[in-house]
């Protein structure tokens, strides 16, 4: 089933590398922006993918046909164009995100570049790999790596706190960086370019799918608060290797608190 996912996926990025007129709209939240491709790839995933697994339920970005809560049986969670601006100004740093639970538990995760022609995937207990390369995180400090986050584009007031909190990891860290793609920057984890990557309140669609591939690769996701994340509701998490993640509790115990 990984095999025929994998291929829907890929094929769905062909919409996203052919886009011409996108039909840019609004929705609610700032600069946040839908195309005519984040439909159109949603549906051609939803139609696709249901043909492989029927007894599925979904939750898309764009607009959901079932439930929003993971439940009994499989449910797909999908992010059709996750880095929609990244799109719009054709910063080819756009991925379609697509994670598979069962049982409320993440089994399953799917991420592609259709630009770069990556593919990040993995199935719990059977590894992560990029484009069939098996993933295996170095656990490396901050100091050992870079710093990704979100910038919270959406959600303006959580801005001034997560700039000020990077701003205080960043002493401790190579760098810092800000891709404009949640599911991208998590697989990044994965694939030891970043050593972390935090973002205060991500959607299911945004992290589902990551957080299978950084954790079969070796790393950690966990809230802000340091517990599991719960795929039924918006979470602020952290994904990174164990050594940074500790580092980071340490450093954010009193930004966090503010």
């Amino acid at each position: 089933m990984l095999t025929k996912i994998i291929d829907i996926v890929r094929d769905a990025g062909k919409l996203i590398i052919n886009a011409d007129d996108m039909q840019i709209t609004s929705k609610e939240g700032a600069f946040n922006y839908v195309t005519k491709y984040d439909v159109m790839v949603q549906q051609f995933l939803f139609k696709k993918l249901k043909e492989i697994l029927p007894e599925a339920k979904f939750i898309g970005e764009e607009g959901n046909t079932g439930p929003m809560k993971a439940g009994d049986g499989y449910l797909f969670i999908i992010d059709p164009i996750d880095g929609t601006t990244n799109f719009i100004c054709d910063y080819r740093l756009s991925v379609i995100s697509v994670a598979l639970a069962h049982d409320g538990e993440l089994v399953l995760g799917v991420v592609y570049n259709p630009y770069m022609d990556e593919m990040f995937y993995a199935e719990k207990g059977k590894g992560a790999y990029l484009n069939g390369r098996k993933l295996q995180i170095r656990d490396r400090s901050l100091s050992e790596g870079i710093l990704s986050f979100s910038s919270c584009p959406y959600n303006k007031e959580l801005r001034e706190p997560v700039l000020r909190l990077v701003r205080e990891l960043s002493y401790h860290s190579m760098d810092i960086r800000e891709i404009g793609t949640a599911a991208l920057s998590i697989c990044y984890v994965a694939a030891n370019r970043n050593v972390m990557y935090l973002a205060l309140t991500l959607s299911p669609w945004d992290y589902a799918a990551g957080t299978v591939i950084v954790r079969e690769a070796g790393g950690e996701v966990l809230t802000v608060q340091g517990v599991d994340i719960d795929i039924n509701k918006k979470n602020s998490l952290v994904a990174s290797t164990k050594t940074a993640m500790k580092e980071f509790f340490e450093i954010a115990k009193e930004q966090l608190q503010k």
